[in-house]
């Protein structure tokens, strides 16, 4: 497992390929068949990247903001945000390895495809529960396990996908209840050696309570 960090900047600007693109939108409607989401809520999307799980679910809440540690995506996202001429979009440029806090109130919290890029996530689970608001939710995407074979190159992977069950006792031990799992989406993949693997992306949800 290489640790060192991946360079997201030089990425920003050929992120938005179609296999990005389709399970943006897979994971987009899992979450919209898991959480009721209404025109009253206040989003953040972590790991947002180029936005595009953000700007699948901006239509359908009051306001979402886009938080990533690559300035390079934010900078493609918020090229989109000017153009399409969005008032309810709005980004942020965290890293939490160099102290920066997440800060405000949220009635649900997004993060897809992020958390395996995250080296201790229980800490980051509590951050999320602080800004959850009470009755919030939390919804992570990201992959079952993998055997590190999802990922070309593993660069600045922590975690070679996640087991379930674990996730869900993180969420518990981060303070949220009503957690449930369901998969998300499925990705074929070439991979070195065999023709191609198919991945699949989990859906973890969990509520604050009120």
């Amino acid at each position: 497992m290489n640790n060192e960090k991946r360079d997201f900047n030089k990425e920003a600007a050929s992120w938005d390929e179609p296999g990005r693109v389709k399970l943006a939108n897979d994971i987009a409607l899992a979450i919209i068949d898991e959480i009721t989401l209404a025109p009253t809520m206040d989003v953040l999307d972590f790991g947002c990247s180029t936005g595009l799980l953000t700007l699948k679910l901006q239509p359908l809440v009051h306001s979402i903001t886009g938080v990533d540690s690559s300035q390079g995506m934010l900078d493609v996202l918020n090229a989109k945000i000017k153009n399409q001429d969005l008032t309810d979009v709005k980004t942020q440029h965290i890293d939490l390895d160099k102290g920066d806090a997440l800060e405000g109130s949220y009635h649900l919290i997004v993060s897809s495809m992020t958390l395996h890029h995250i080296r201790e996530t229980g800490p980051l689970l509590n951050k999320f529960y602080k800004v959850t608001a009470p009755d919030g939710y939390l919804c992570i995407a990201d992959l079952d396990l993998d055997g590190g074979r999802f990922h070309g190159n593993n660069k600045g992977v922590f975690h070679f996908g996640f087991d379930r069950a674990m996730m869900r006792r993180a969420f518990i031990e981060a303070g949220f209840h009503d957690v449930r799992d369901k998969t998300a989406a499925q990705i074929m993949k070439p991979i070195p050696d065999e023709k191609s693997q198919l991945f699949t992306v989990f859906l973890m949800t969990g509520r604050k309570r009120p």
